[in-house]
């Protein structure tokens, strides 16, 4: 039997940077049309982007853009529910995490995580991300490397045998 291979933080990291190419960017501009421009005050972020780049971040960070909670609920429900769907459709893998050749697996017998499972480790990414990514970082340094959320969903990510 083959040893298993955790996948650290780094690999993590990278799945999640292509997971927001791959998924949440879409769908964002998906529901910016769908909100004919009104989830995010797009004119204001290009204004604070200006006043940054020119050295005055002061003024930049003085007003933030207004946001739409419903349009950033839709948002927000819909990557959550896109994710839970290439979870069950990829067996715990999301495009990005495809993409790098690892997958989330329960961490007990390493088979296909459960519904209830995928569920608790997305609210589980919101715990993670309190008190500056702790929750990320919380397993970096342990054999098996799981997140706060792992722990929570009782899963692990690996890295998927290549056929």
């Amino acid at each position: 039997m083959n040893e298993v291979r955790y996948a650290g933080f780094w690999i993590r990291f990278l799945a999640s940077f292509f997971d927001t190419l791959f998924l949440a960017l879409p769908l964002g501009v998906i529901v910016y049309f769908l909100s004919d421009g009104n989830w995010f005050d797009f004119s204001q972020y290009q204004q604070n982007m200006q006043y940054a780049m020119s050295g005055n971040a002061s003024k930049a960070l003085a007003s933030q853009p207004e946001l739409s909670l419903k349009w950033e609920l839709l948002f927000e429900m819909s990557v959550f529910i896109a994710t839970i769907i290439f979870w069950k459709k990829y067996k715990g893998a999301t495009p990005g995490k495809k993409f790098v050749h690892i997958k989330v697996v329960d961490s007990k017998t390493l088979e296909d995580i459960t519904s209830k499972q995928a569920i608790t480790r997305s609210f589980g990414y919101i715990v993670s991300t309190f008190v500056l990514l702790i929750g990320f970082f919380y397993g970096r340094n342990k054999k098996d490397k799981r997140g706060l959320h792992d722990l929570l969903a009782d899963t692990v990510v690996i890295y998927d045998k290549i056929n």
